[in-house]
């Protein structure tokens, strides 16, 4: 619901500030549709292309022993272990 809220919040205020320049509904529409199309198609191909790199990625395999016991002890803390 807070994605659908804020995409909605994003496309009222694109769609006030396009009315209140062109005050035509026709292009307000047009360019609050078109923009809103291409930002999920950018967001889309942008998460594809991060997906592909590691950079800044810390892997399980990469965890140190300190690290590892740090992970259990909040764990057992919150009580998914014994």
């Amino acid at each position: 619901m807070k994605s659908i809220t804020w995409r909605l919040l994003g496309i009222i205020i694109l769609g006030a500030i396009a009315w209140f320049l062109t005050e035509s509904w026709e292009i307000t529409a047009t360019v609050t549709i078109l923009f809103h199309v291409i930002r999920v198609m950018l967001y889309y191909f942008h998460e594809r292309l991060w997906d592909r790199i590691d950079w800044g990625l810390k892997y399980k395999n990469e965890l140190t022993e300190k690290e590892k016991k740090k992970m259990m002890e909040k764990l057992r803390r919150l009580g998914y272990l014994d």
